[in-house]
């Protein structure tokens, strides 16, 4: 395919991480993609560029398609944009498909507006829906019990004083409702020892988690992957980058159970042949950027990329208990 015919444009506000190691592991690209996780576009342009026919674009957030507006039609109807969440991507996509592509997590044009509130480092509303619709961020941190943002914090952000913090939070909203991203960001800043240089922000994981709740993350991610699996033609590519270790061992998990590499309780043991496993990996390890890229690109720093081709095998559900996915019930224990 011509690939100097629509050059991802160098001003683009989101750059693609590990782009070139992806088109490379699941090469060739060619007929229909979908790009579960649409963003500013630069995978799905990546994928055109390097061969797909169509590329089928879905995102819950109305904002990447205006951001797409001066620029997709370039593309005519080989880019197909869909509103939806990935975790419907079979149905949203119509049509079996030979590729698809999830790019996890919060995108840079979203921390980049300070009105959407998911950036602790500037000040907004807090509300970190992706899809701009139900209820906000506010709106679990001033209502939640103490006990379920405690469970939130550690089990979705890994926050070993997410009790100590969930405490500071009922006793400030007791006086105020927290409405603004730097007035949570500052209340957990307080309950946590100040950082070194090069350490991250204290608010970092929980953030990290307070948006995975509002936005269900995790369940849109196994159900997602579970999507991909029926809508897949044999053959047919499923590439993942995550961002933080839980979305990673989650994917590692789904796709080593899929291609049938579950862990033998013996180590010695030989591997269990397995004959219907509906996926065959492409990659043994995650793959993560490279020195050059990290250095174009701080965001990538933390990437992984993982990717299996689907067999002839049939689809069917995953058990959730089996993938390492985080699960709080109603009164937030584990």
């Amino acid at each position: 395919m011509a690939a100097a015919a629509h050059p991802i444009a160098p001003s683009a506000p989101h750059v693609p991480v590990l782009l070139g190691p992806l088109l490379a592991v699941v090469a060739p690209v060619s007929g229909v993609w979908l790009d579960g996780t649409f963003g500013a576009g630069g995978y799905a342009r990546g994928l055109l560029e390097a061969g797909a026919t169509t590329v089928i674009g879905v995102d819950r957030d109305p904002l990447a398609f205006e951001m797409a507006a001066d620029w997709a039609g370039a593309y005519g109807d080989r880019l197909r944009l869909v509103a939806g969440t990935f975790s419907n991507l079979d149905t949203l996509a119509g049509e079996p498909l030979d590729g698809v592509v999830l790019d996890l997590g919060v995108s840079s044009m979203q921390l980049d507006r300070p009105e959407r509130g998911f950036s602790f480092l500037r000040d907004g509303p807090l509300d970190m829906r992706m899809s701009q619709s139900g209820p906000t961020a506010a709106d679990l941190v001033n209502g939640a019990s103490e006990t379920l943002l405690a469970d939130i914090l550690y089990h979705y952000g890994e926050e070993r004083a997410s009790r100590r913090i969930a405490r500071a939070i009922g006793a400030a909203r007791k006086v105020a409702p927290i409405v603004s991203t730097l007035q949570l960001a500052e209340l957990v800043a307080g309950c946590l020892p100040r950082p070194k240089p090069g350490q991250s922000h204290p608010a970092t994981r929980s953030f990290q988690a307070i948006r995975i709740a509002v936005n269900a993350e995790f369940d849109e991610l196994v159900n997602g992957l579970e999507a991909a699996e029926r809508a897949l033609k044999p053959g047919g590519r499923l590439a993942v980058v995550t961002f933080h270790s839980l979305e990673d061992r989650i994917v590692k998990r789904f796709l080593q159970l899929r291609s049938g590499r579950e862990a033998n309780a013996n180590r010695y043991a030989p591997e269990k042949p397995v004959t219907d496993a509906p996926f065959r990996l492409l990659t043994r390890q995650a793959v993560a950027p490279d020195d050059e890229e990290m250095a174009a690109n701080p965001r990538a720093r933390s990437a992984k990329l993982r990717a299996a081709a689907r067999t002839d095998a049939p689809a069917g559900p995953v058990d959730r208990s089996t993938i390492g996915l985080p699960m709080l019930d109603a009164k937030g224990r584990p």
